[in-house]
C-alpha cells in the first residue's frame, strides 16, 4: 500500500464529507426536515467511492471493484431512504423530533454539529475503500474475491428483505400486523443483518491490502449502532407502540438478528 496516497485520499474524504454535510444542512433547514441527513449519509459513500476511484493510485481493477461495491450499495440504500423520507415529509423522523425537543433553542446550530458528526463517521467508515484504492498490487487476492462474493449475497438479502416488507405493508389488511413473510419469519431484522454483512464484506476486501485488518472497526461499529443506538432499539420501541401484543409474540418466537428457525 502507498501510505502517502492513502492519507491523501482519506484527507480528501474528510473534506468532501464535511462539505457535503454543510450543503445538506442548508437544504434541511430550507425544507425544515433534518431527516434528509440519513439519505445524504447513505449516498455519501457513492460520492466518496467516485472520489477515491479518480484520485487513488491503486490498481485500476481493484479500484473499480471496490468502487462499484460501495456505489451500488450506497445508491440502493440512499434511494430507498429518499422514497421513505419523501413519503412522510413534512413529518420528521422521530429521532430528529426528539432532538428538537431536547434543544428548543439554537435547534439548527445543534443540527449543524450533528450533521458534521455524520460527516466524520462517513469518512471513517470509508477507510476500507481508501485503502483498496491505494493498493498498487495487480490482480485481486482470494480474500478480496471472498469479500466481493459475500457483498453480493448480502446485497441480494437486504434487497429481498426490503421488498418482502414493502409487499406486506402495501396490503391494507396487514395494517397493524407484523410481517412474518419470507426472511422476516426467521429474523426480526433481516435487513439490518444483511446490511451488517455488507460491512463484513468491505472488511474482507480490505484484508487484501497491507494494514487492512485495521478496518475491523467498521463492521464492529455498525453492529454497535444497530444494537445500541439507531437500529434495533428504536425500531422495536416503535413496533411495540404500534402493534403491541402481536409484536411481543413476534419477539418471543423470532430471532432478533441472525436468521434462524422460529421458536414454538
Amino acid at each position: 500500500m502507498n501510505a502517502d496516497a492513502f492519507w491523501f485520499l482519506l484527507t480528501a474524504g474528510f473534506a468532501v464529507s464535511m462539505a457535503l454535510m454543510v450543503g445538506v444542512w442548508i437544504f434541511a433547514r430550507a425544507v425544515n426536515n433534518a431527516g434528509v441527513v440519513d439519505v445524504a449519509w447513505s449516498l455519501g459513500f457513492a460520492l466518496l467511492a467516485v472520489v477515491y476511484f479518480l484520485l487513488g493510485v491503486g490498481d485500476p481493477t481493484r479500484k473499480l471493484v471496490i468502487g462499484l461495491m460501495a456505489a451500488v450499495w450506497s445508491l440502493r440504500l440512499g434511494l430507498y431512504l429518499w422514497v421513505r423520507v419523501a413519503k412522510h415529509h413534512p413529518e420528521e423522523d422521530g429521532r430528529y423530533a426528539t432532538l428538537r425537543a431536547q434543544y428548543p433553542r439554537h435547534t439548527w446550530l445543534m443540527f449543524f454539529g450533528f450533521f458534521q458528526l455524520q460527516a466524520v463517521l462517513l469518512a471513517l467508515l470509508s477507510v476500507p475503500f481508501a485503502l483498496a484504492a491505494s493498493n498498487p498490487d495487480a490482480g485481486l487476492a482470494p480474500v478480496e474475491w471472498a469479500g466481493a462474493a459475500l457483498w453480493l449475497v448480502a446485497m441480494l438479502g437486504e434487497a429481498l428483505a426490503d421488498a418482502q416488507l414493502n409487499a406486506f405493508r402495501s396490503r391494507p389488511e396487514n395494517k397493524g400486523r407484523t410481517c412474518r413473510l419470507g426472511l422476516w419469519r426467521y429474523s426480526r431484522h433481516p435487513n439490518y443483518f444483511f446490511q451488517w454483512l455488507i460491512w463484513v464484506a468491505f472488511f474482507l476486501f480490505a484484508l487484501g491490502t497491507p494494514d487492512g485488518w485495521i478496518t475491523i472497526y467498521c463492521p464492529a461499529l455498525m453492529l454497535f449502532f444497530l444494537f445500541k443506538v439507531t437500529g434495533i432499539p428504536a425500531t422495536e420501541a416503535q413496533a411495540l407502540k404500534s402493534r403491541g401484543d402481536d409484536y411481543r409474540d413476534y419477539q418471543r418466537t423470532t430471532s432478533a438478528f441472525i436468521p434462524w428457525f422460529p421458536r414454538k
